[in-house]
């Protein structure tokens, strides 16, 4: 399996007890949709490694307890802390038109309300305290908050992400990175 067909479900945060069994957290927004999983891929060395599972135990909000087979002793699991889990694009769940997953909008245009067309997804960053998404514009690397007073709509079928900017949020990204070579140009004008 290739990484670019998969997405990641997750990551190994701990093992549990003596007898193999992992905790691992699911960074999705529906843990409950995964409480029959049957397998997974673990990144190990660069490269996906299926795991057949035992018995998955839903915890607490996206936590689930987990034996796999084969893994029968906390030597066993230890190794597997702090893996990543994956499962492939093909396995997300249908959404309605107007949703989106995340992965899907690289490569949409970006059209604001205001300022119209502006550049194109090239990256997206999930991030602890809020998710962005990285565009270029005119030479720069803009980062836009992944809200929903900000997201508008995407249009999946002409791959364009409507936006309503906060105002100023590009003017931040255009300026000079160093105050004093702004200083030096006002001087020579």
């Amino acid at each position: 399996m290739n990484i670019d067909a998969c997405y990641q479900l997750g990551y190994i945060v701990r093992t549990h007890g003596i007898k193999g069994q992992v905790v691992a957290f699911f960074d999705v927004d529906y843990p409950e949709d995964y409480e029959e999983l049957e397998s997974v891929f673990l990144l190990i060395s660069g490269k996906l490694v299926p795991f057949f599972i035992q018995s998955i135990d839903s915890q607490a909000k996206g936590r689930f307890l987990i034996k796999f087979e084969d893994t029968d002793t906390i030597e066993q699991a230890e190794k597997l802390k702090g893996l990543s889990l994956y499962l492939p694009l093909d396995s997300l769940p249908e959404l309605d038109e107007d949703q989106f997953y995340y992965h899907d909008l690289i490569g949409y245009t970006i059209v604001d309300e205001t300022l119209g067309k502006l550049g194109l997804v090239k990256e997206l960053f999930e991030l602890p305290h809020q998710d962005l998404m990285a565009m270029d514009y005119q030479g720069a690397e803009v980062l836009i908050p992944m809200q929903d007073e900000i997201i508008l709509r995407a249009d999946k079928t002409t791959q364009t992400l409507y936006v309503n900017l906060p105002e100023g949020l590009v003017d931040v990204y255009m300026q000079p990175s160093n105050p004093d070579e702004e200083e030096r140009n006002d001087d020579a004008v």
